[in-house]
């Protein structure tokens, strides 16, 4: 009965285990990790003609500050947004197709300098899709 009852205990400890979810936030490294990536894409940015005539009259701290707020949420962080939605951020802008792809390559160059594996940077991607719709060609 004793023998039982330990592997009865030792399955249940499996068992929550195994349901415990882990966020994509902490797959990523938490906010250490997020604030290299904002920082990385930043300086991505910055040598980076084409994209950098986007930023370049921006408020760089707050782009940062608010870029790290953003990703922290969608990678269900413990983070709230406190920006703009994405319309009004690229309201004008009217960034084409291409452009957003080139982002979107300066930003995976961002995650691989931060080192994040690529299964993880292609969820962070995924969560980042929606977004799609709300920046380019306003």
């Amino acid at each position: 009965m004793k023998k039982l009852f330990s592997l009865f205990i030792l399955l249940s400890a499996l068992s929550s285990c195994a349901n415990t979810k882990t966020t994509l936030y902490a797959e990523l490294g938490g906010q250490q990790a997020v604030a290299t990536i904002v920082d990385n894409f930043i300086h991505e940015i910055e040598f980076n003609d084409t994209m950098f005539r986007y930023f370049a009259e921006s408020d760089i701290e707050r782009f940062r500050e608010k870029l790290n707020e953003h990703l922290c949420l969608l990678a269900n962080g413990p983070c709230e947004y406190t920006g703009d939605t994405m319309e009004q951020v690229h309201a004008g802008m009217n960034i084409t197709e291409s452009d957003f792809n080139l982002g979107v390559d300066l930003f995976i160059a961002a995650m691989t300098k931060a080192n994040i594996p690529h299964p993880i940077q292609n969820k962070l991607l995924a969560k980042m899709v929606p977004t799609r719709k709300e920046i380019i060609y306003l």
